[in-house]
């Protein structure tokens, strides 16, 4: 918890602030006081997406969700208010860290405490379900740890089984690690995907360790996808429901009351010792303004600032909502700048919190924040492409896993010898023949690259169009063999799995009246432009010799509405 800014409003609503609880992309979260003495915790939408009708379907969603969903394992909503900016809502506060924290400050828990807490979770999560809702986000941050049982908590991007989809293309809902994968390969949400995140959750209760590992978003993501999770020193029995939960196939997870079943508990988890001590490692938390005073958590003079709105006065009654169902088109996503921080730790622990919202996660606040372009509107055409009014992003997000790999090939029984030939997964197809080469700038005739490269690319015979046809973007990426630490420059001993360093898309007829190719130089025209907002210059292909990978992806309506289209490559020879 920490104190007040002087920016901070004193009081929204006829609520009194007294403390921050913590902030995501989409908003605040702080403690506060009702009239009547009751503390709760609020999230307050940041003013600069108040216009975005995304976030405020999001928003408003998460409303409508937490008000529905009224179990013991879930905190109650008191208060909303949805019809003019600030939007914000209200719920119960209870305290307790969250299931991150503990593990973070205690260390993983004992088999024995890990399965009472696999039981508690499961029957939670059952609770959701019974109400039509799937989570969508269960993690170890979003699991307050309270004296009464765990509570679940963020409801940002829970979904109801009616409801439309709200996730931008090319963006899965939920947190690398533990979002199932058929929901990173083709957004497919379910009442399975909760349960791959349970298992997911336990696997870091009770090791205290990533389920698959750290590293880069792409990493940890094909992990989930290709590889086993981590239970080393899980008590056997334990380690295999872990398992079952996880597996890749949604079908084969059990169903909760088989995990509730499997875990055998004898006991309430508020009996266990260990978790006692986990639910009462919590900070001081101040009853009333003037003990936030006292402990430094509220400015001097802070409380006398007027009411947030000004309108909430005397005689105010909380009004929770109505019932409201998002009609809002999705707006396109825009990458947001988060504070400096490499890839290799992206998706670690947020700071813990010990509001019953917690800031909505890293995967969800990207698609929800990436909308609108920098300086570039996003639009499309009934095709699919943006309409000749309409830019397109300055960049695209480095944030997916490219299934598209290029090998030289040494074998002069190949085809392909000395020339080599990509790998694709799920590319489409381009409109018209796209034609393509990457060849050293310097030296072209030469088999392999020194220092740069020059890539061009266009379709075939489109000087022939009889008019201009509608724009058709396409950004190139060019990605290393192995990953690269953005610090350094220097590559790590593990294979690439990003897009790389990538162009500004350009309109690939840009040219077509006279037929010449598109040209570009690696590395002047290439840049790193992460999920996080980062931009990295691209590196020396000296830095990491062997093959290289350049794909031509088409860039549709945002930073991360993209896709494969073509292949080729380059080897760099050991200096």
């Amino acid at each position: 918890m920490d104190a007040l800014k002087d920016r901070d409003p004193a009081h929204i609503g006829a609520y009194t602030l007294l403390a921050r609880l913590g902030a995501g992309g989409m908003g605040q979260v702080y403690l506060a006081r009702s009239p009547g003495g009751r503390l709760v915790a609020i999230k307050v939408i940041r003013e600069e997406i108040t216009d975005h009708p995304e976030a405020l379907a999001r928003f408003r969603r998460e409303v409508e969700t937490v008000r529905a969903v009224r179990s013991a394992y879930t905190a109650n909503l008191i208060d909303a208010s949805l019809d003019t900016a600030p939007y914000w809502l209200a719920t119960e506060y209870v305290s307790g860290p969250t299931l991150s924290g503990a593990v973070g400050e205690r260390g993983a828990l004992p088999a024995d405490s890990a399965r009472r807490l696999f039981a508690a979770l499961a029957e939670a999560l059952a609770a959701v379900h019974g109400y039509g809702v799937t989570h969508r986000d269960l993690k170890p941050q979003n699991v307050i740890l309270s004296p009464q049982g765990p509570l679940l908590i963020d409801f940002g991007i829970a979904r109801g089984a009616a409801d439309t989809a709200l996730t931008q293309t090319g963006f899965a809902p939920g947190t690398p690690g533990y979002t199932a994968p058929e929901v990173m390969i083709s957004n497919q949400v379910g009442a399975a995907a909760d349960v791959f995140a349970l298992g997911a959750t336990l696997a870091h209760a009770s090791t205290g360790r990533p389920p698959f590992g750290s590293g880069p978003t792409h990493a940890v993501s094909y992990r989930v996808v290709h590889e086993g999770i981590d239970v080393a020193g899980i008590e056997p029995g334990l380690a295999a429901l872990i398992q079952d939960c996880v597996a890749k196939d949604p079908a084969e997870r059990p169903g909760l009351d088989t995990v509730i079943a499997r875990c055998a508990v004898s006991s309430a988890l508020t009996e266990d010792p260990f978790y006692a001590r986990l639910s009462v490692d919590t900070e001081a938390v101040p009853q009333d303004l003037q003990a936030a005073v006292a402990a430094g958590l509220v400015p001097a003079g802070h409380g006398a600032a007027p009411l947030y709105p000004p309108t909430a006065g005397p005689g105010y009654v909380p009004t929770v909502a109505p019932a409201y169902v998002p009609t809002l088109a999705p707006a396109p996503p825009t990458a947001v700048p988060e504070p400096a921080m490499s890839r290799r730790t992206l998706w670690t622990a947020a700071v813990t919190v010990m509001a019953v919202v917690a800031t909505v996660s890293v995967v969800a606040l990207r698609a929800l924040d990436d909308g609108g372009g920098k300086g570039e509107e996003a639009g499309g055409s009934p095709s699919g492409s943006p309409s000749a009014s309409v830019k397109v992003p300055e960049y695209i997000v480095n944030n997916k896993i490219s299934h598209d790999f290029w090998t030289h090939s040494d074998d002069p029984n190949d085809e392909t010898y000395g020339r080599g030939a990509c790998k694709q997964v799920g590319a489409v197809s381009a409109p018209k023949e796209l034609q393509y080469s990457a060849v050293d700038a310097d030296a072209p005739d030469g088999t392999t690259v020194r220092e740069r490269v020059r890539i061009s690319f266009r379709f075939k015979y489109a000087e022939l169009e009889n008019k201009k046809p509608d724009p058709y973007y396409v950004s190139v990426g060019v990605r290393s063999p192995h990953d690269i630490e953005p610090s350094t420059g220097k590559p790590f001993q593990v294979d690439n799995k990003g897009i790389g360093y990538t162009s500004k898309p350009v309109d690939i007829y840009t040219r077509w009246k006279d037929g010449k190719d598109i040209e570009l130089v690696y590395p002047d025209d290439f840049r790193e432009h992460t999920a996080t907002g980062r931009t990295y210059d691209s590196i020396p292909v000296t830095n990491d010799p062997g093959d290289w990978t350049v794909v031509f992806y088409h860039v549709k309506n945002s930073p991360t509405d993209y896709e494969s289209i073509g292949c080729t490559g380059f080897r760099v020879g050991s200096s």
